[in-house]
């Protein structure tokens, strides 16, 4: 019976995916395909090429896509993307940025970077790239890492009736892949057997309308077959992965936890001991009230019947606290021997403890409700299941990002719009080159019998070569080919204008510019207002899904990360200062004096927090330009000389800003220095107007040489900070034109190459 029922959830995966590959998702996955064909360069049908080659004309294509799609994807991945953690509360705020640490952790351990430009690579070409988050059970000696990891998206099946944008309402998404036996038993060694006796229906369905024996890149589409290890044959089976929401009943109770006898004794001793010790503490706190009262009556300062009533005051107030004590850690134990803890539960869990009469009389209230959970049910072939759990998140670990979304799951890729104007532009080129070809090679009209054909076929393009009629013949003629229309050469330039048009991605952003900008506030202009349509698709849909990938990365980790660990981090500085190294650790155990684990310190599993993307954070940054505005700022004096040197390439710049630090020391004890003089000389000359009208000359005279006295002192302190001053400048000068002579030199050297590389493929 347990057979039967594994056998038919791997049946239903097959059913479910048969349904999902519908007519409108094939429709889709075609036009896909067509698109990516045309980024790869695939431009031309198999019937179009025996076309232009029956007419002579040239097959070639001039592909426009590729290098717009490139300049996109840069765009959107030039740097990581960031998360930030928001903790819930006061306590969570260390353990929030803990998390955002090993969120660096995670992505750079599995290779981010990469797998975030596959993913809005899949986004440009085929219309959507999705993230999976996982967890490797193998890694780090079987503890288990967490990682990401990117899946094609004509792997993905998803719920056709799902309408939001990263389908969190489809009632499943399904993973259907084509492996081999041999990959099948690596990714699951414990399935072996089962593996081995799998039979399936696989074929490889050809979606794209290219000619797959001429193309020219190979496609996963084109591989039908595998070997093993030994170099036979290897079946290629189907391989079902299905992802679904369920609804799962809990518990929410509220139970006391009664402690043990040996808890409760434990409890009254440590009452006990901190009673006696602050009954101890008060003792002599009263011994050394009574001594000063005993001083001051000796001291004559109080009289006797005064001393006995402070005596008697402070006996009543020692009293006092201890009682106020004692009833204070009596109550604090009667709490713990009561104590409510609230516990969350399965609803199926609850009812077979509630069996139990000591769980039952101790349950104060309890409350249902339920819990979304992914279910996971993995099989292969037609009917052989392999596993099935339920995973402890709420949110699918697919997470798509979409191009234009549609309201299916079926969005529009960057290419397709750009489809019509590359076969445009192919055409139009392919006429002018056919008509060059016919203008350097001219066919000749001839009367028969007039020429040698062999001889005029081979020699007729030759320069200067002497071609020979037969007498009574009219000579031939050269048959000149049409003028090629203005029109073709309009075409190309109006379809390359109409590709950036439609890409919104102009010239510029690809480095191919008319006129070079005059100020870097120009290029920022150029970057700002050229790349607005990206950035309308950063912020309305890549952000939000990268926002939606962090929170269920939070989700897996949270729950997989449960005990001890320590995360090494590698934190990169700026310029040319070396990488730093970070460590993090989570879940450190607390014992108390018999040794026994009693809680958690940094306990990632049960903090809360909130996670959001760092809006931004991936774009591009245009250094000089950004320095030009940072000068700019400087200028205005919206910042000092520091901050500014600080967002600079230039090398040892953690010395310069350290002798700027100095310089600016110096500057402020000058100052200061400055306003002592002009007090002491205030000073002097308030004391010469008082002493002058009390007729005290002397004094006045003795007065103003000490004060003159400390003003010279002054001015020579200055002189010699003034001097170091000085000094300091110099050498912070001559750093700084070092530097910036170099950085000038080394942009002037990129700039003539990117002309000169610029110039050569033009």
């Amino acid at each position: 019976m347990a057979k039967r029922g594994r056998k038919n959830k791997a049946h239903i995966n097959k059913q479910l995916w048969d349904r999902a590959n519908s007519t409108d998702r094939s429709k889709w996955r075609s036009k896909s395909q067509k698109g990516y064909d045309f980024y790869l360069d695939e431009q031309l049908t198999m019937d179009e090429e025996k076309s232009l080659e029956e007419s002579g004309m040239p097959s070639f294509t001039i592909n426009r896509i590729l290098p717009i799609i490139e300049i996109m994807k840069y765009f959107v991945t030039a740097n990581s993307p960031r998360w930030k953690a928001v903790g819930a509360t006061g306590d969570d705020t260390d353990i929030a940025q803990v998390h955002s640490d090993i969120s660096d952790y995670c992505w750079h351990l599995s290779n981010g970077n990469s797998i975030y430009g596959q993913v809005v690579l899949d986004s440009l070409v085929k219309g959507v790239g999705y993230f999976l988050v996982d967890v490797d059970q193998d890694a780090d000696h079987g503890k288990g890492e967490v990682v990401f990891s990117r899946v094609d998206p004509y792997d993905v099946f998803v719920d056709p009736a799902s309408r939001d944008f990263l389908f969190r309402d489809a009632s499943f998404i399904m993973v259907k892949k084509s492996l081999s036996k041999t990959q099948l038993k690596n990714l699951f060694p414990q399935h072996s057997a089962k593996i081995n006796k799998t039979t399936s229906s696989e074929y490889s369905s050809n979606f794209s309308q290219r000619n797959v024996e001429s193309s020219k890149i190979i496609q996963p589409e084109d591989i039908s077959f595998s070997l093993d290890p030994k170099g036979e044959d290897d079946q290629i089976i189907a391989y079902y992965e299905n992802y679904s929401k369920i609804k799962v009943p809990f518990v929410n109770a509220f139970i006391s936890i009664p402690l043990t006898d040996e808890q409760e004794e434990q409890l009254q001793q440590s009452v006990q001991v901190q009673l006696q010790e602050f009954q101890a503490e008060s003792e002599v706190q009263l011994q050394e009230k009574m001594l000063s009262i005993q001083q001051s009556l000796e001291a004559g300062e109080i009289i006797p019947e005064r001393a006995d009533l402070e005596i008697k005051k402070a006996q009543q107030m020692m009293e006092t606290a201890i009682a106020e004590k004692q009833q204070e850690l009596t109550s604090a134990a009667q709490e713990e021997m009561t104590r409510v803890e609230q516990v969350v539960m399965r609803k199926e869990e609850f009812d077979n403890m509630m069996k139990s009469e000591e769980f039952k009389k101790n349950v104060m209230d309890f409350v249902d409700f339920y819990e979304t959970r992914i279910k996971l049910v993995c099989s292969v072939g037609d009917e052989v299941f392999l596993y099935e759990y339920e995973l402890p998140i709420t949110e699918y670990p697919i997470v798509p990002i979409p191009y234009l979304y549609t309201g299916t799951p079926y969005p529009m890729s960057a290419v397709m719009p750009l489809i019509g104007k590359q076969q445009e532009i192919n055409k139009a080129h392919q006429i002018m080159v056919h008509n060059a070809n016919l203008a350097s090679n001219l066919r000749w009209l001839y009367e028969e019998g007039s020429v040698d054909e062999e001889e005029w076929e081979q020699y007729s393009s030759s320069p200067g070569a002497l071609l020979k009629y037969r007498q009574g013949f009219q000579p031939p003629t050269p048959v000149l080919p049409a003028p090629i229309n203005n029109a073709f050469y309009t075409i190309t330039q109006e379809g390359k204008a109409d590709a950036e048009y439609i890409s919104g991605v102009p010239s510029a952003m690809m480095g191919f510019t008319q006129q070079q900008a005059e100020t870097y506030r120009g290029l920022l202009a150029n970057d700002e207002f050229g790349t607005r349509r990206l950035k309308s698709w950063m912020s309305t849909i890549v952000e939000p899904a990268l926002e939606h990938l962090g929170k269920c990365f939070q989700m897996v980790s949270q729950k997989h990360y449960t005990i001890d660990k320590v995360f090494r981090i590698v934190q990169p500085q700026a310029g040319q200062e070396p990488d730093q190294d970070k460590e993090v650790r989570v879940n450190i155990p607390i014992f108390n004096d018999f040794g026994q684990a009693i809680g958690k310190w940094m306990d990632y599993e049960s903090s809360r927090f909130d996670v959001r993307i760092v809006a931004g954070a991936t774009l591009p940054l245009n250094r000089w330009a950004l320095l030009e505005e940072y000068f700019r700022w400087f200028q205005a004096g919206l910042i000092d000389d520091i901050a500014m040197i600080a967002e600079t390439d230039i090398r040892n710049k953690k010395q310069l800003v350290d002798r700027k630090s100095l310089y600016s020391q110096l500057q402020s004890q000058l100052e200061q220095m400055t306003e002592a003089i002009k007090d002491k000389e205030g000073t002097i000359e308030t004391l010469e107007r008082q002493l002058v009208q009390a007729g005290i000359k002397m004094k006045v005279n003795e007065a103003g040489t000490q004060m003159k006295k400390q003003v010279l002192d002054t001015e020579a302190q200055q002189k010699l900070l003034r001097s170091m001053m000085q000094g300091e400048v110099q050498m912070a000068k001559k750093d700084l034109a070092r530097e910036v002579k170099t950085a000038v030199a080394e942009a002037k050297m990129d700039a003539k190459k990117d002309f000169d590389s610029n110039k050569e493929k033009e």
